[in-house]
Order: C-alpha cells, then sequence, then structure tokens
C-alpha cells in the first residue's frame, strides 16, 4: 500500500508503495488523517522510545464494510483498573497507532484495529471529522477538569492550532463568554468570536488552557489569577517545562492539571457535535505525496487549524 513512512527524526518522511499494515482486527481503508502536534513531536524525536521506521497518524477516517467510520486511537487493554472505571485514556497498556510497529498509522491507504475501536460517521464528510474529532475530543475532556462559569475569563495558548482554534469554539458553545485566545492569527479569531491577543502582561485569568507548552507557559502562570487553574495539554517542543518562580504558584494556591487525551465516549461526542455542525471545522488539505509541505507549514505555524492528509 502506499505510505508515509518516518524514516529518520528531523528528516523528510519518505512516500513509499510497497508498505504493509499491522495491528490486530479489522482492516480500514483510509480516506483522510488529520496531523496532530504529537506527530510533529514524534517526528522531532521528542518521544525517546519511539523505534524507527514508523508510519504516523491516528487522527483517522474512512471506510469499513462500505460505511463510513472513524477509528478511535487509543488501543486500550480494557482490563486495566482504569479501562474498567471508563478512562481508558489512562490505560496502562495503551498503544496509540502510529506510535509503535505493532498498529501502523494512518498515513497510509489501510489501517487494521480492533473492531471495537470503530465509530460509524454521521456522514461521508472526512475531511470535517478528520481536522476536528480529536481536538474536540481534546477540548471536551480537558474542560470537565476544571470548574467553568458562565462569567469565567478563559485563556488558550496557541489559539491558531487544531486543538487552539476548536477547543475555544467549544468553550464558547459550552456558555463560557470570556474566551481569548493567545495567537498571531488574530484577525481569524475575532471572526469566530474569540477576543485575540499576543501579549499576556496586565491580563489575568480564572482559567488556562496551555496547548504550546515550554514556550508560554512561565507567562501563563504569571496571567493566573490566585486559585486558578492551568490544564497542562501539550508542549510542542517537546522541550523539558521549568517554571522560572515557583513561588508564583505557591503564594496564589494555583492549580496545574495535566489533560491526558480522551475516552472514547467523548470521541463519539465530538464525532456527534461535528455531525450537527455546532463547531466550524478550520482545516487545510494536503494530499499524502504533499505530507512533507504540511510539516512544513505546520512547523512554521502557517496552517490555520488542522493540517487533513488526503489518502484516497
Amino acid at each position: 500500500m502506499r505510505a508515509a513512512l518516518l524514516t529518520q527524526f528531523n528528516s523528510p518522511l519518505v512516500i513509499t508503495k510497497d508498505a504493509q499494515p499491522k495491528g490486530e482486527g479489522v482492516k480500514v481503508d483510509v480516506v483522510s488523517t488529520g496531523v496532530c502536534g504529537r506527530d510533529l513531536v514524534i517526528w522531532k524525536g521528542g518521544f525517546r522510545n519511539a523505534k524507527l521506521p514508523l508510519i504516523l497518524g491516528h487522527e483517522i477516517v474512512g471506510y469499513y464494510d462500505n460505511k463510513p467510520v472513524a477509528v478511535y486511537p487509543n488501543i486500550f487493554c480494557g482490563n486495566c483498573e482504569y479501562c474498567k472505571s471508563g478512562k481508558e485514556n489512562l490505560c496502562e497498556n495503551s498503544i496509540i497507532l502510529g506510535e509503535t510497529e505493532k498498529f501502523t498509522g494512518g498515513y497510509a491507504e489501510q489501517v487494521i484495529v480492533p473492531e471495537r475501536n470503530l465509530i460509524p460517521l454521521p456522514d461521508d464528510k472526512f475531511e470535517k471529522y478528520a481536522s476536528t474529532m480529536d481536538p474536540l475530543a481534546t477540548a471536551i475532556h480537558a474542560t470537565k477538569l476544571v470548574k467553568l462559569e458562565r462569567d469565567s475569563k478563559v485563556l488558550v495558548t496557541g489559539a491558531g492550532g487544531g486543538v487552539g482554534i476548536h477547543l475555544s469554539q467549544y468553550l464558547k458553545y459550552i456558555g463560557v463568554k470570556e474566551v481569548y485566545g493567545l495567537s498571531s492569527k488574530g484577525r481569524k479569531l475575532e471572526e469566530l468570536g474569540i477576543k485575540a491577543i499576543s501579549d499576556l502582561r496586565n491580563e489575568k485569568f480564572d482559567a488556562i488552557f496551555e496547548l504550546v507548552g515550554s514556550k508560554t507557559i512561565n507567562d501563563s502562570i504569571r496571567a493566573l489569577k490566585k486559585e486558578g487553574t492551568l490544564i497542562l495539554i501539550g508542549n510542542i517542543e517537546g522541550e523539558p517545562i521549568t517554571l522560572l518562580r515557583p513561588a508564583l504558584t505557591i503564594m496564589r494556591q494555583q492549580k496545574i492539571i495535566g489533560s491526558a487525551s480522551y475516552t472514547k465516549a467523548e470521541y463519539e461526542e465530538a464525532i456527534r457535535i461535528i455531525g450537527e455542525n455546532k463547531i466550524k471545522a478550520i482545516y487545510e488539505t494536503f494530499e499524502l505525496e504533499q505530507i512533507n509541505e504540511a510539516y512544513k507549514r505546520m512547523m512554521s505555524r502557517q496552517v490555520f487549524g488542522r493540517a487533513v492528509i488526503k489518502v484516497r
């Protein structure tokens, strides 16, 4: 099958016609796959245990038995204490599609996954789902970790990226009135009803959704109110995060909470919301052979929203 292979960190992906899908379960014909910031971190070598070559890509939609489906990307065990309590996002034996040679990912024409990981799609608007279901499920999960009111003042860093733009919209969708986005793409955010800012000085927030990580987290902590909550979702550079002034967090009694992806139920909820057109899908499409251009544009912050790879 056609696929894009990661054969060397920080180097262009290699397009091949001779790849073999690997996995356990049923075969899905891939139509489109979203490019996640997590993929970029792996590409940079940020996952130290990653063994090459890999076929990345876990935001997958396509056909199974001639019906449109999404693939829940977490191959979970179902037996550990977390799986049994409905928290399979914390599964102790989790495998994410595309991150090991056992389960190849969606930068390819086929994937093989357990049938329980398939979710029916409401329609065949594949690019809409590939661009939005992972970011929106991430948003659904992260917002459950903090108490938000209609009058809460909330910030999303990296708000012009794939998770950021859809998380910002979801916050508006659930009724938060004051949603701010830290981004260089201010005008486009404003068109979606998000208050764009480029400087956190003189700002104070009840909650901050930190998507960028090491580059912005200290500015975010300074902009967080007393008893405020920072929800750490991403660290796009894969670099260590250092708190420059931990006394701020101590004296202001702030909370820092990690948010670990999403459950299958949250993925299903995201797909339902997308199908009902409650959230606007923001994305740019690339053919499989253009995947290195997609990576280049994402790395230079030129893609507004999600990059989506059209496999067929």
